[in-house]
């Protein structure tokens, strides 16, 4: 049972940049694949980027491609979602998830409970 911890969410203006952290728990963790997916209010959750699980292959949403950048540290359990020039319709809670790189949230087997990211202007 892998727990996952999101941190570094906030409110950050329009242009802004903010780094998004997770922390994963167990001995596997160089094993499997990580995501990153994100509600908006109001939206279905939705896909933003995933890395394998050596770090050699990234993927990411079409909307995010260009600005937000997912990264991970084996050797510190960690990985990272450094998001820069947010806009408005970036607003959303954002979940750490683990187990694939799909862009499907059913293929994922661990969940954070996710960080609230408020973009204003």
């Amino acid at each position: 049972q892998v727990q996952l911890v999101e941190s570094g969410g906030g409110l950050v203006q329009a242009g802004g940049s903010l780094r998004l952290s997770c922390a994963a728990s167990g001995r596997t963790f160089s094993t499997y694949g990580m995501g990153w997916f994100r509600r908006p209010l109001g939206k279905e959750r939705e896909f933003v980027g995933s890395i394998s699980a050596s770090g050699f292959i990234t993927y990411y949403a079409d909307s995010v491609k260009g600005r937000f950048t997912i990264s991970r540290d084996n050797a510190k359990n960690m990985v990272y979602l450094q998001m820069n020039s947010l806009d408005l319709e970036d607003t959303a809670v954002y979940y750490c998830t683990g187990g694939s790189v799909s862009t499907l949230a059913s293929e994922y087997r661990f969940w954070g409970q996710g960080t609230q990211v408020t973009v204003s202007s």
